[in-house]
């Protein structure tokens, strides 16, 4: 009785097979609007760093290069050195570098902000927005080749996207300590324009308080 039991035992144990967890066997984001957050944070891991931080480095110029390129009209310059978001009259989205000294700094609140003169005027000509919260989608429309409307499901999925966006922007910021008024910072980032007359409110990816 003993042998017969032990050899089903080794029968039952033979047919069992472990399976090593591996990439093939992860579940796969789901399709619908429960998958958002995952399939996004995965495109950001893949391309944040490696591609669109790489592309405003490169297309990025100055303040006044863009106000006199500005001058022949905004859809020029914006077709010439820019981008548009998709969607009939979208916002054209200019990458910029430049340095500016700081007339004004809010920082006590969830909307951080610094005011730059960077014409040397002593007036403050655009502003940096620090976020946590920041308006707008410059950081994903000024690439669409790399955040590709098509791609989504819906409007709602490409919005979480471009909020997505802006939070790793905030998340990568030095932001001051001590309040910098008076200081020059130099600046990476995006500023959006729907018109040539728009406040200057620009998204940075990477900032510096100079010495």
């Amino acid at each position: 009785m003993l042998t017969a039991l032990c050899l089903a035992s080794a029968l039952a144990l033979s047919g069992c097979k472990i399976v090593p967890k591996t990439a093939e066997t992860d579940a796969a984001p789901a399709a619908d609007a429960s998958g958002d957050d995952a399939r996004i944070a995965n495109l950001l891991a893949e391309s944040y760093d490696s591609q669109l931080l790489p592309q405003i480095a490169a297309q990025a110029q100055t303040v006044a290069d863009l106000r006199a390129r500005l001058t022949a009209g905004l859809d020029a310059a914006g077709a010439a050195h820019g981008a548009r978001g998709a969607g009939t009259g979208s916002p054209w989205n200019f990458a910029l570098r430049d340095q500016g000294k700081v007339i004004k700094a809010e920082l006590a609140s969830r909307a951080r902000l610094l005011e730059l003169d960077t014409d040397g005027d002593g007036a403050a000509d655009l502003t940096l927005q620090l976020g946590p919260v920041i308006k707008g989608n410059a950081l994903r429309d000024v690439a669409p080749k790399i955040y590709d409307f098509t791609a989504f499901r819906d409007q709602m999925e490409f919005g979480k996207l471009g909020r997505a966006l802006n939070d790793r922007a905030a998340a990568g910021l030095t932001v001051p300590a001590e309040d910098p008024t008076g200081k020059t910072v130099a600046f990476t980032g995006v500023l959006s324009l729907r018109t040539a007359t728009d406040k200057w409110l620009v998204t940075p990816t990477a900032l510096t308080v100079l010495p």
